[in-house]
C-alpha cells in the first residue's frame, strides 16, 4: 500500500513539473509577442478619460470620442480615489501616460503617473505610502482567453484592465505623454 501512495505522489510531482515547464514555455512565447506599432496620427488619442461609475475608458481626440472600452478596476473602485498602497482603489485626477511596458505580467501595460505631487503630499501628511505602479493593462499573461469575462468583477489592485485585443489597440493609439483624467463619473457630449 505504501508503494502505491509513493507512486501516486511521484506521479503528481512529475505532472506538476511538466505543467510548470509547459506554462513557462507558453509564457516565454507570449512575452515574445511584439507590441503593435503606433497608429497613424489621425487615429491617435490626445486625451484619455475614465468614468469609474460607468466602468468606461474613452480615447479622445480634439474633444470627441474616438473609441471607448469597458474596463475592470480596483476591487474597491467605488470607495473614492486611491489613498494608499494596497487599498485596491483606482486613483482619481489628472495624470499622464508616462511610460509603457511591453514585457508586463499582464498583456502590455501603460503606466499612469500616479502618485503626483498632490497625492504624495497628502500621503506624507497622513503618514502612509500612496502606492503606485497604476497601469492600463490587458489580462494577466496566460489568461487572455477569458476575454470579456474579466468584466464580471473589478479584480485589479487599482489598475484599469481591458481585454488583450483592446490593450493592443489602446497601446497603438496612446503615445507617451498623453493626458489621462480619471473621474468618478463622466458622460461624453453627444
Amino acid at each position: 500500500m505504501k508503494r502505491h501512495r509513493l507512486f501516486r505522489v511521484l506521479l503528481m510531482v512529475a505532472l506538476m513539473v511538466v505543467a510548470v515547464l509547459g506554462y513557462t514555455k507558453v509564457m516565454a512565447r507570449i512575452s515574445l509577442v511584439e507590441p503593435p506599432v503606433q497608429a497613424a496620427d489621425a487615429l491617435l488619442a490626445d486625451h484619455l478619460i475614465v468614468s469609474k461609475a460607468d466602468r468606461r475608458l474613452y480615447l479622445m481626440q480634439d474633444g470627441r470620442v474616438l473609441q471607448s472600452y469597458d474596463i475592470a478596476m480596483g476591487a474597491r473602485w467605488d470607495g473614492g480615489p486611491k489613498q494608499s498602497e494596497g487599498d485596491e482603489r483606482t486613483p482619481e485626477g489628472d495624470y499622464r501616460i508616462d511610460w509603457r511596458n511591453p514585457q508586463s505580467v499582464a498583456h502590455l501595460s501603460l503606466h499612469i503617473s500616479y502618485p503626483d505631487a498632490a497625492d504624495q503630499a497628502r500621503a506624507a501628511r497622513g503618514g502612509y505610502d500612496p502606492g503606485g505602479n497604476i497601469m492600463i493593462h490587458g489580462l494577466p499573461n496566460g489568461w487572455g482567453a477569458i476575454g470579456t469575462l474579466h468584466l464580471l468583477m473589478n479584480w485589479t489592485d487599482g489598475c484599469i484592465a481591458v481585454t488583450n485585443s483592446e490593450m493592443r489597440e489602446i497601446w497603438a493609439r496612446t503615445p507617451d505623454g498623453t493626458p489621462i483624467t480619471i473621474k468618478p463619473q463622466w458622460t461624453p457630449e453627444v
